[in-house]
């Protein structure tokens, strides 16, 4: 009987144990699946707001994070994605984002990250709503550097 209870205890401690490990295995492949871009948004027109835009494919979308330096304090700052780049950017915004209040800002882009990266596409801020037509920081969406062969290897 207690060699029947110790086999039935250990089975189930066993079982319990697997189903963890798959679990957890599940999490940590869609982190280590999930690679990130950051862009570098740089000041424009002596702003003095610079900052970064990291995107982060999200199945069929991209979650964007805006953070900036030297934003206003409650000032709620428009933001896009545009085609072009920031020298030549089309001024129609392909893809809206949220807008940037204290230096931050979260939106979800309906796009694949590999279609914003494979684009010719930039992120820009613009100094208020009222001010629409000021960009105060903007950077270009780029494909991700290729890995060289060292670092794939670790």
């Amino acid at each position: 009987m207690k060699l029947r209870l110790l086999a039935v205890l250990i089975a189930g401690i066993v079982a319990g144990g697997l189903a963890f490990a798959q679990q957890d295995g599940k999490k940590e492949g869609k982190k280590s699946g999930a690679k990130s871009v950051t862009v570098r948004l740089a000041q424009q027109n002596n702003s003095k707001e610079s900052g970064t835009a990291r995107l982060t494919p999200e199945g069929d979308k991209t979650r964007v994070v805006i953070n900036m330096k030297g934003a206003p304090k409650g000032v709620q700052q428009p933001s896009h994605i545009h085609e072009g780049s920031c020298a030549k950017l089309d001024p129609k915004p392909k893809y809206p984002l949220q807008n940037v209040v204290d230096g931050k800002s979260t939106s979800e882009v309906p796009a694949k990250l590999d279609e914003l990266t494979g684009g010719n596409l930039a992120i820009n801020v613009h100094k208020s709503g009222e001010d629409i037509k000021t960009y105060v920081a903007c950077g270009d969406i780029k494909k991700p550097a290729a890995k060289k062969a060292s670092e794939k290897k670790s």
